[in-house]
């Protein structure tokens, strides 16, 4: 059975944004600014491909104090999702839940999950920050 698209402009567009999800709403918006600064898409991207992507932190964890030091957050563009690990930090100024940034690096797929290792990233938006 074919996918039907939804459409996006028009009287059908609009209705649809006024009544969808904000979860809808949050990730068309998270694509749309990815797209805006050049980036990738993750749900576009492969395995062990260098990419710049644009997105958003949507949680931190930092592992006990008796494992390796690391970081390690969930990025969301809105299309997929990436756990950034940082190796050897257990805090990094700015990276927070609510953060948006560009991240650049290989993605990976590490224990089933799309993974990227150390990445470059620079900071748009902090909570909190003015």
């Amino acid at each position: 059975m074919a996918e039907q698209k939804r459409p996006t402009g028009g009287l059908m567009g609009a209705l649809r944004r006024m009544v969808g999800s904000t979860a809808e709403r949050e990730a068309e918006d998270l694509q749309r600014l990815a797209k805006e600064h050049g980036a990738r898409l993750v749900v576009d991207c492969v395995d062990r491909e260098r990419v710049s992507l644009v997105g958003t932190i949507r949680s931190v964890t930092i592992p006990p104090s008796h494992e390796p030091p690391r970081l390690e957050a969930e990025f969301d563009d809105g299309s997929g999702e990436v756990r950034l690990v940082f190796m050897g930090r257990r805090s990094i100024s700015g990276i927070q839940a609510g953060s948006v940034l560009r991240i650049e690096g290989r993605l990976s797929c590490h224990r089933g999950e799309r993974t990227m290792f150390n990445p470059g990233y620079e900071l748009s938006y902090v909570p909190g920050v003015s």
